[in-house]
């Protein structure tokens, strides 16, 4: 009897759900920092077993649009309540609310399981503890309650096995030696651009967008070359930096961990473009595998 089932992981923005996929998948699909919106795309995890196929989707954090590549994301997120066979709600210690009313009653009015997983209980104390769990147990009475830490790795077994019983019978969706939905250059796009989040401030990681150009696998190497897209010319200045030492710092941190995710060496060549107003253009947001309207 072969068991497989799409598990979707919601939350507000920064509660450690990219954190748990990749503790759940046992390898770094989704990219983490401390800023909010690290997640844009809706990212699959396929973990497969004998009897089982886990197919697990990390989600964009549920804000309130401003813009259109903010609306892209909210579309991820209501498709992942739209085909889920068991829903994971991560809320962190000392979060009272979803920000968005709508879908916090979709979780609350959920004909399928919903598990609720109180995430970074690492940072609390016993007595916090358990007036959280009572807290969530009266908000969301469908919900089962684990408190775990995704970056701990505590209690994160208890969750995988819980839902591996959830899993309807089925026959896989995915071939069996599948890990994600995304190709390659999903990866180093995502790569590149977590080394923006993490090296650069306030308005400029959100304002660029990562295009793969070429990918070339030989070997014993892969050839890339990537353009980082921003919307303005100051934003292209502050990405060089002087002498371009910033952009060459970027490129540096980004090839050692994709030579780790492809086991290769890997040669990257990466360019800085003015592409104005993107976030707003819906041909450019459908180009980069937002907007599939």
């Amino acid at each position: 009897m072969h068991k497989a089932g799409f598990v979707n992981i919601i939350g507000n923005p920064n509660v450690g759900k990219s954190t748990l996929m990749n503790a759940l998948v046992g390898e770094r699909l989704s990219i983490i920092t401390s800023k909010a919106q690290t997640t844009r795309h809706r990212i699959l995890g396929i973990v497969n077993g004998d009897d089982f196929q886990m197919v697990l989707s990390d989600t964009p954090g549920i804000i309130k649009p401003a813009y259109e590549l903010q609306n892209s994301m909210m579309g991820f997120v209501k498709n992942a309540f739209e085909d889920a066979d068991v829903l994971v709600y991560m809320v962190e210690i000392g979060e009272k609310e979803l920000k968005d009313e709508s879908f916090f009653n979709k979780i609350v009015h959920s004909k399928i399981p919903v598990l609720l997983l109180l995430n970074k209980i690492d940072k609390s104390n016993q007595e916090q503890l358990e007036e959280q769990v009572t807290l969530w147990s009266e908000k969301v009475p469908n919900a089962e309650i684990f408190a775990i830490s995704a970056l701990e790795n505590f209690n994160v077994q208890a969750v995988f096995d819980r839902i591996i019983a959830l899993l309807p019978v089925s026959p896989p969706y995915y071939p069996k030696d599948s890990l994600t939905d995304k190709p390659e250059r999903f990866f180093v796009n995502e790569t590149i651009r977590e080394k923006i989040l993490l090296n650069y401030d306030k308005e400029i990681p959100y304002a660029v967008e990562i295009d793969t150009e070429e990918f070339k696998e030989d070997d014993n190497i892969i050839r890339i070359r990537a353009v980082i897209m921003v919307e303005r010319d100051t934003q292209k200045g502050i990405i060089i930096g002087h002498k371009g030492a910033a952009l060459k710092k970027v490129g540096i941190q980004a090839r050692e961990d994709l030579e780790k995710f492809f086991g290769k060496q890997i040669h990257l060549e990466t360019y800085v473009k003015v592409n104005k107003d993107w976030r707003s253009n819906l041909n450019q947001l459908r180009r980069f595998g937002y907007n599939q309207k």
